[in-house]
């Protein structure tokens, strides 16, 4: 892999306290509900919230994907910091063909305001290889569906 440089910061604003938000960050079966853009399910979802706990996430595109339907992206990583209920370090690797083709770190934080939280996340790419065009190319619209989705799980539960 190639050292590569892209970033995306994208902001949440949730009408839930903090301690609520992080939950959906933390606890696996609700983490599992949301993840990825529109149309994935997640048919396996390992995130062990610890420094050094493993990643690994693969979804599954379903009916809403058209053509695309029955793939499989999967993702794995590691997670590098937790600062509960404020901070979430963790790497990403998207994985094409069993070989990683793009990496990424990723940061997320969350502040409380009143009775809202502010999330913030910031995305770099910091390795990529011919492969990861696809990956990136989507990587702006699948992390907007996917805060868009974590929202609406987190306002109706």
């Amino acid at each position: 892999m190639q050292e590569a440089k892209r970033e995306l910061t994208l902001t949440r604003n949730f009408d839930a306290p903090i301690q609520k938000v992080w939950k959906y960050w933390t606890d696996t079966s609700l983490l599992q509900q949301w993840w990825g853009p529109n149309g994935v399910t997640n048919p396996t979802c390992v995130f062990e919230v610890k420094p050094g706990g493993k990643i690994d996430i693969v979804m599954l595109a379903g009916e809403e994907l058209g053509p695309m339907k029955g793939q499989r992206w999967p993702m794995k990583g590691e997670v590098k910091e937790v600062e509960a209920p404020n901070k979430l370090v963790f790497t990403g690797q998207a994985i094409v063909n069993d070989e990683p083709v793009l990496e990424n770190l990723v940061t997320v934080n969350l502040v409380q305001e009143g009775d809202k939280t502010k999330l913030t996340i910031h995305i770099s790419v910091t390795k990529t290889t011919p492969e990861a065009a696809g990956p990136l190319q989507g990587m702006e619209m699948g992390w907007n569906q996917q805060l868009d989705k974590l929202v609406k799980f987190v306002e109706k539960d």
